[in-house]
C-alpha cells in the first residue's frame, strides 16, 4: 500500500505559478497511474490530471490542459504538479491519488493524501 504527502500549495496573484509535490512511500509506487484531483468549498471533487506509471502519458481535465504540467519522478518516488496562468477558479484543496488505468481512463482507488490548499487571488 502506498501513502501520499502532498506539499507546495499555498496563496498566489491569479496569472501566478504554484508547483505542488506528493512524496509517496512504498515500494509499488512506480506501478501506480498517479493523478491529481482538486475539491473546491462547496462542490464535488474533480479530477485534474493523471499520469501513467512511466511518465510517458500525460491526460488532462479540459478546465487545465495548456496551464498544468503533471510529472513523476519514480527514483524519488514523487509526482509534481506544475500550475501555471492560475485563475481564482483553481482555488481548491489539492489531492494526490494513486489508481489504474491509462491517463485517459483513470480509474481511482481509495489512496488519497491529506491535500494542499491552493488559494488564488483575483
Amino acid at each position: 500500500q502506498v501513502q501520499l504527502v502532498e506539499s507546495g500549495g499555498g496563496l498566489v496573484q491569479a496569472g501566478g505559478s504554484l508547483r505542488l509535490s506528493c512524496a509517496a512511500s512504498g515500494r509499488t509506487f512506480s506501478t501506480y497511474t498517479m493523478g491529481w484531483f482538486r475539491q473546491a468549498p462547496g462542490k464535488e471533487r474533480e479530477f485534474v490530471a493523471a499520469i501513467s506509471w512511466s511518465g510517458g502519458s500525460t491526460y488532462y481535465a479540459d478546465s487545465v490542459k495548456g496551464r498544468f504540467t503533471i510529472s513523476r519522478d519514480n527514483a524519488k518516488i514523487t509526482v509534481y504538479l506544475q500550475m501555471n496562468s492560475l485563475k481564482p477558479e483553481d482555488s481548491a484543496v489539492y489531492y494526490c491519488n494513486a489508481g489504474k488505468g491509462s491517463p485517459n481512463d483513470y480509474r481511482y482507488l481509495e489512496v488519497w493524501g491529506q491535500g494542499t490548499l491552493v488559494t488564488v487571488s483575483s
